[in-house]
């Protein structure tokens, strides 16, 4: 909790809030000093060295009002936080924020933020619920693809005097012009391209099937309206190509000296099972990761949570800003992926809509389950959990700890410590049961349950 920010809260309808949250006078203060020394860097005065002009003299010559405003603009996004921390609430969306009239000397700044919040649940069964779960599984496909894989890798290319055909390579010279004009790019020597992979601008591999050795080829081809050189985009292109040579893959023969070379086992059954063996470990993870999931489903399914329309909408925006924010990190901005998407940013906020509403569901059922089994981390769980970033930062758990809480960053830990461990909750405490049981159970009805249009035929069962 933090001592700069005092606040109270107010609960508004459809799952919002209003927090008055005040600003102690000496914080305010505190943040008008600092800011003043950082203008007094560079203000030139008689009588002062430049930077050492003192925080009171600074805030005569600039005026207490400007002094304050410069802080309180570098400082409100700190309090916001501060405040969102005092009042113990979890955030939806953007919040409305309203700022009281700069205080006077010796008086606390107020403001007020009105938020969405996560909904409350009321917990149904959420102990041994009953969830599908299949066993780990390799089937002879996945082991024949994962050793074709292994074939791919250790291949030889050899040059052949047949002319280039689907999957095989090509060794080229080209220059490539627009308008008659050479680009930036355009040209390259000895490039090694595998016809068929796709890697080439469209329509440009398939001009050079049937292509030989010595053979100069024209290539044209027109670049997408979404291409990644904004001046090339939607232009044609004419391409110079030098076929140099064709090669083609030489694969090994599947055998026990292929299982000896490329994976240093002594015979091809042992890779086969070998390759099995770390299949099924990784169908195991992706199954635990996807029963976790439906035991959570399951039991929000039997919780009741009130999720209003417009935390939905806020939800919705959250999760396209964050995958928008995913994808700047790639070089595509909005207008790009909307233009490679064909959609509009409604239509995609309204696709989002269902995953938004869920995801609003799981939090407040996982919140419902801390607070009903008292899950809280110890300093030992958070100790645990910063070992490996203490390890790659070169520091011990417990100085980053101190730092993180300095960061006012430690509480976003526990949060997140409690929340898995709820969801291990769940699932221990869950039953997992075969696929086949659990489809046959959805086909069950009862008496007390709604029946839906044309499920007349369905199977009934006292007490299932």
């Amino acid at each position: 909790m933090s001592a700069a920010v005092k606040t109270s809260v107010t609960e508004l309808p459809e799952s919002r809030v209003r927090v008055e949250a005040e600003v102690p006078a000496e914080e305010v203060e505190r943040r008008m000093e600092a800011t003043a020394r950082k203008l007094g860097r560079d203000l030139r005065m008689p009588g002062f060295r430049k930077g050492k002009v003192p925080p009171p003299v600074v805030i005569q010559r600039v005026g207490r009002e400007a002094v304050l405003d410069e802080a309180v603009r570098g400082a409100l996004g700190r309090w916001y936080l501060d405040a969102i921390d005092d009042a113990g609430i979890h955030p939806v969306g953007d919040p409305d924020l309203d700022l009281g009239d700069l205080p006077s000397q010796g008086e606390p700044l107020t403001f007020t933020i009105e938020i969405g919040v996560r909904p409350t649940a009321t917990l149904g069964t959420y102990k041994g619920v009953e969830v599908g779960k299949r066993e780990p599984d390799a089937t002879d496909e996945a082991i024949d693809g994962e050793i074709e894989a292994l074939r791919e890798r250790a291949a030889r290319l050899e040059t052949v005097e047949d002319a280039a055909g689907e999957g095989d390579f090509v060794v080229m010279d080209y220059v490539g012009t627009v308008d008659g004009e050479p680009f930036a790019g355009g040209e390259g020597r000895d490039q090694l391209v595998e016809l068929g992979s796709g890697r080439l601008v469209p329509g440009f591999e398939d001009q050079l099937v049937g292509a030989s050795a010595g053979d100069e080829r024209p290539v044209t081809i027109s670049f997408p309206d979404d291409y990644g050189a904004t001046e090339l985009a939607g232009k044609e292109a004419q391409f110079a190509v030098t076929v140099k040579a064709v090669q083609r893959k030489d694969l090994p023969e599947l055998d026990d000296d292929f299982a000896s070379d490329a994976a240093g086992f002594d015979t091809l059954d042992e890779l086969r099972e070998d390759v099995a063996a770390k299949l099924r470990e990784a169908d195991e993870a992706r199954l635990e990761a996807e029963f976790r999931e439906a035991v959570l489903d399951a039991v929000v399914k039997e919780s009741k949570v009130e999720v209003p329309e417009g935390l939905v909408d806020a939800r919705a925006r959250e999760l396209w800003e964050r995958m928008l924010h995913s994808l700047s990190h790639q070089g595509i901005n909005k207008d790009a992926y909307l233009r490679i998407a064909g959609r509009s940013e409604d239509d995609i906020l309204e696709e989002a809509k269902p995953d938004a509403e869920q995801a609003l569901r799981r939090e407040a059922v996982i919140a419902a389950v801390i607070e009903s089994e008292g899950i809280e981390p110890t300093d030992g769980d958070l100790l645990d959990a910063l070992q490996a970033s203490a390890a790659r930062e070169r520091t011990t758990p417990e100085k980053l700890r101190t730092r993180l809480e300095k960061a006012g960053r430690l509480d976003e830990l526990r949060d997140d410590l409690a929340q898995r461990a709820a969801l291990d909750f769940l699932a221990e405490h869950a039953t997992p049961i075969s696929v086949e049981q659990a489809q046959a159970r959805d086909k069950l009805w009862t008496p007390g349950k709604e029946q839906a249009e044309g499920e007349s035929s369905r199977l009934w069962t006292p007490g299932s």
